[in-house]
């Protein structure tokens, strides 16, 4: 079943692609996935492509697919190793939702970070505090790992 709903998906997001968002297999494994993310314009992280990991589960789309950056970036709800922290991911997950829908909320994060559940306090008290610096500070890291040539 979750073969199916991952293929249903593959030829949604071929389709109907979400705007700067792309996901598809690595190789030919159906449950591993590698999606990009365009920054979002008018934005800190704008003029980047951000690389994310896909694992769907055994029980997809019942349980979520873990998904990560692998392009290192600066934000209160993006940890170190890449692990993400948005509710559609976690206690909003439902069958219902896609894996487009889900890009679209991380690339939504992008612009709106959420600093009070954030998985590096550091980073959100400095998003609360010196929006500038954090915005600096996301626009170096961009510059320096999401830049094309990377």
């Amino acid at each position: 079943m979750a073969l199916k709903r991952i293929n249903k998906e593959l030829k949604d997001l071929e389709n109907n692609p979400p705007e700067y968002c792309n996901a598809g297999p690595v190789d030919d494994n159906m449950f591993h996935w590698q999606a990009t993310i365009m920054g979002p314009p008018e934005s800190p992280y704008s003029g980047g492509i951000f690389f994310l990991d896909i694992i769907f589960p055994e029980d997809y789309p019942f349980k979520p697919p873990k998904v990560k950056f692998t392009t290192k970036i600066y934000h209160p709800n993006v940890n170190g190793d890449g692990v993400i922290c948005v509710d559609v991911l976690k206690d909003k997950w439902s069958p219902g939702l896609t894996i487009s829908k889900v890009l679209l909320s991380i690339f939504s994060m992008l612009t709106d970070p959420n600093p009070d559940e954030p998985l590096v306090p550091e980073i959100a008290q400095m998003y609360k505090t010196d929006r500038s610096r954090y915005q600096a500070t996301a626009r170096e890291w961009t510059r320096e790992y999401a830049n094309e040539n990377n």
